[in-house]
């Protein structure tokens, strides 16, 4: 295994709930230090790597750091606790998985529990929902479960690492999207390496809070004040059964990365991305968003004065469950991808739309 490669998996194994992501963070900064000048986070756990810090103007990669998880909600008597969202967590998935209690002094794990099959009611069966998945921690009272140091507010994650698919793809947990992370510290890495030297500053950013509303996003944007942002995340997989490509467009994982088209990615820096892609032969899929891309873009986009702004996704297969599913082909063109744009970025470009 490369020295990427478990970078990869040290990185995405590691729980990052929304609002608790700095052990992975720590990880992420760790690997990240070498490959650049400069270094800061700011209060809620943002991570920033800097090369050419001096330079005036500024051009951000960013990926977010966080991943969904729950919350320990309700405590009953008789020791089940009930959960709610922190971010999109799927109820749908949760009955018999196995999950990580996040407390202050250790982890504890638990199981999502579910009556058997012989005791349900058949076609009128009740489905997991928000007001019956429950876990069980080997707990028979209240009293037993807060002994453990389990209390409301403890956040909990579901356990599953990381698996090679076929040599082909990875599948696992918060690939949404520490891989992207993993894909901005590899063109930090390739940059730093290869000795070449940009009229502008790189900053490297790892965002919190992403999933409960692009808040990390917000908060950085503010503080850097970039000239121009280039934005990783995933988007979905329409190929794999149940998706709808008329509603969804269709993106394939392993046919490239998916450049989208919508208000708030600038056409003019999206333009330069495509050439880019084209110069290098890099394969490239194409989607559209009705209002917002969903996704740190639009935060970058519409903070300070504005910012050009263009989002490059990764195709995932089954988004916001423990196996997404991702192209380790798709993975390093996006890398190739957001490494030549930059290259190729000049400073001096004029983004108006008008004059």
């Amino acid at each position: 295994m490369t020295n990427e490669e478990k970078f990869l998996y040290k990185y995405l194994n590691n729980a990052s709930p929304t609002g608790f992501e700095a052990s992975g963070q720590q990880i992420w900064l760790d690997y990240l230090k070498p490959y650049v000048d400069q270094h800061f986070t700011d209060n809620y756990g943002t991570a920033v790597g800097v090369i050419n810090p001096e330079a005036e103007f500024k051009v951000v990669i960013e990926a977010h750091a966080d991943e969904i998880s729950w919350f320990v909600n309700y405590i009953t008597p008789e020791g089940y606790i009930y959960v709610r969202r922190n971010g999109g967590s799927d109820h749908i998935i949760a009955p018999s998985m196995r999950v990580n209690i996040h407390t202050d002094a250790k982890i504890i794990p638990g199981v999502f529990g579910w009556p058997a099959i012989h005791v349900r009611k058949g076609d009128k069966e009740d489905k997991p929902s928000l007001e019956n998945i429950f876990i069980d921690v080997g707990a028979r009272s209240k009293e037993d479960v807060e002994k453990m140091g389990i209390h409301v507010g403890c956040v909990v994650t579901f356990q599953d690492d990381l698996l090679d698919l076929n040599g082909k793809f990875y599948a696992g947990r918060a690939l949404d999207n520490r891989v992207g992370g993993y894909m901005i510290a590899q063109v930090a890495k390739k940059i730093q390496e290869s000795g070449k030297e940009f009229p502008f500053g790189l900053y490297i950013v790892n965002a919190v809070q992403e999933e409960i509303g692009l808040r990390g996003a917000e908060m950085i944007a503010a503080n850097i004040k970039p000239n121009v942002a280039i934005i990783t995340d995933v988007c979905h997989d329409t190929t794999a059964p149940m998706y709808n490509k008329i509603t969804s467009g269709e993106q394939v994982a392993g046919d490239g990365p998916v450049l989208t088209y919508g208000a708030s990615v600038h056409k003019k820096l999206l333009d330069l991305i495509i050439e880019s892609a084209n110069k290098r032969e890099i394969s490239f899929q194409r989607a559209a968003a009705s209002r917002g891309t969903g996704t740190d873009t639009d935060a970058f986009a519409y903070s300070n004065e504005g910012v050009p702004s263009a989002l490059i996704s990764l195709p995932l297969k089954y988004m916001h469950t423990t196996v997404e599913t991702a192209s380790k082909k798709d993975i390093d063109n996006v890398i190739d991808l957001i490494t030549g744009f930059l290259e190729d970025l000049n400073p001096n470009y004029n983004f108006k739309y008008v004059e």
